[in-house]
């Protein structure tokens, strides 16, 4: 039995477009809410975090909607469809209303952004879990973690392209002495790849057919199900393993506690510490994001050969001292300096090294079929912590200052080393492999 790599890569575009959007709406809408609108930067983080509180509703809402759908298309493709093309029409209106407004302000201008920005998030949430249970639906049990793997770097593909765009259309060069920084090109670009990833998606992949199939490849073969059960017949875990597994929930909601702080405020805070453009700022998270995509394969290695938990307490360790090197830097300098652009490279180094092994430790953990449950958890930690960080760290850019925001991210990542010491479990090893299955982050 062999993953079929094409199709998988083709199953990716759903994330590959749910990242694009994603990466432009957290390094824009922060400046527009800042610059235009002129929101303080704890409203605005409100906001920001608006799209989490909406995720730990609609994800699991929409996910088992999804799992009842009976469809012609199949189960998720409706999903899919009907939420991609919503997005793409509520987000072309943000940047008309952001040029309506810094010609003419108006409160009711400002009512009716914050109104479709509120849609686009729903819209967003109703096929993210279905696009994100479409993989599993059409792999095979013991091929899911490679296939994940593939799927998590077409994300980062789609993040990364993105990032790309925008460090050529918003250079210091182009936005240099503008008053008001038109985003129209950006939204329709990312609004463009959207729309071309999602026709690509359905014109190619034919869930229903291939979901049955996978149904009854499974059917065929009862020993890839390996639920225990306890005396009542319900599943249940150890009181250890359940120890482990709080841990690394807190371990998870720690670190994106951290990093999610830099995503979300890094652009704002390089304009008020460094003076830097949209497109210059965002071409230190570009730098990340390479970063890690070279870094998957090493990883995937290192990781079958030192475990998971000891490479995520390696990235861990290296995220805090990036971060922490970030913060000393600026007290001694205003200005960037190119050299920075290697702190950011291992940046991306380190989050690879924690992000590639820490959901399949949690998947570890599961006992039987209970991997979508368990995976729930992950993102259950992850946007409870990118909720909270925003707002946090928003407050802290406005009554304290800008500088703190490299030192709150080292402090919380910090924190994730002390209690993944704590986490004894889901740390299997595989064999070391090579080319795409170096991605395999499941034994």
């Amino acid at each position: 039995m062999k993953l079929n790599n094409k199709r998988t890569i083709l199953v990716g575009l759903a994330f590959f477009s749910i990242c694009a959007f994603w990466q432009m709406y957290n390094s824009v809408i922060p400046k527009i809410l800042t610059y235009t609108f002129r929101l303080d930067e704890t409203f605005s983080g409100v906001i920001m975090a608006a799209d989490n509180v909406l995720a730990l509703f609609l994800l699991p809402l929409f996910g088992a909607l999804s799992d009842r759908c009976r469809s012609p298309l199949g189960r998720r493709m409706p999903f899919i469809l009907a939420g991609t093309g919503c997005s793409v029409l509520l987000m072309m209106l943000l940047p008309l209303l952001d040029n309506s407004y810094a010609a003419s302000p108006g409160s009711t201008k400002l009512v009716l952004f914050i109104c479709v920005l509120g849609l686009l998030l729903v819209s967003m949430g109703t096929y993210r879990s279905p696009a994100v249970a479409l993989m599993p639906d059409l792999t095979p049990k013991p091929l899911r973690s490679r296939a994940n793997a593939i799927i998590n770097l077409m994300g980062a593909v789609g993040g990364i392209l993105y990032l790309l765009i925008t460090s050529v259309l918003y250079s210091s060069s182009r936005v240099a002495g503008l008053s008001h920084v038109n985003y129209l090109p950006l939204f329709a670009i990312v609004a463009g790849l959207m729309a071309v990833s999602i026709g690509v998606l359905f014109a190619t992949i034919r869930e229903k057919k291939l979901a049955e199939e996978n149904r009854k490849l499974e059917a065929e073969h009862p020993e890839w199900n390996l639920a225990e059960v306890d005396e009542s017949g319900n599943e249940a875990l150890p009181p250890a393993v359940k120890r482990s597994l709080g841990f690394l929930l807190a371990s998870i909601a720690l670190w994106f506690i951290g990093y999610n702080a830099i995503e979300t405020w890094f652009t704002t805070f390089a304009d008020k510490m460094w003076g830097m453009a949209l497109g210059d700022a965002t071409l230190c998270l570009t730098i990340a994001t390479a970063g890690a995509i070279c870094s998957y394969i090493p990883v995937g290695i290192v990781a079958s050969r030192m475990g998971r938990r000891r490479t995520i307490l390696f990235g861990v360790v290296l995220l805090t001292a990036c971060f922490a090197a970030g913060y000393f830097y600026t007290l001694f300098s205003s200005r960037f300096h190119p050299a920075l652009y290697a702190l950011f490279a291992l940046v991306g180094v380190a989050w690879a090294s924690i992000n590639v092994n820490s959901l399949p430790m949690v998947v570890e953990m599961c006992r039987g079929s209970d991997i979508g449950k368990f995976t729930g958890y992950y993102y259950t930690a992850s946007m409870a912590a990118q909720t909270v960080t925003p707002i946090v760290a928003g407050w802290l850019l406005k009554h304290v200052s800008y500088s703190v925001l490299f030192l709150y991210a080292a402090v919380f990542v910090a924190l994730a080393f002390f209690t993944m010491l704590m986490v004894r479990h889901g740390d299997a090893r595989a064999e070391a492999k090579v080319g795409l299955e170096a991605f395999d982050v499941e034994d």
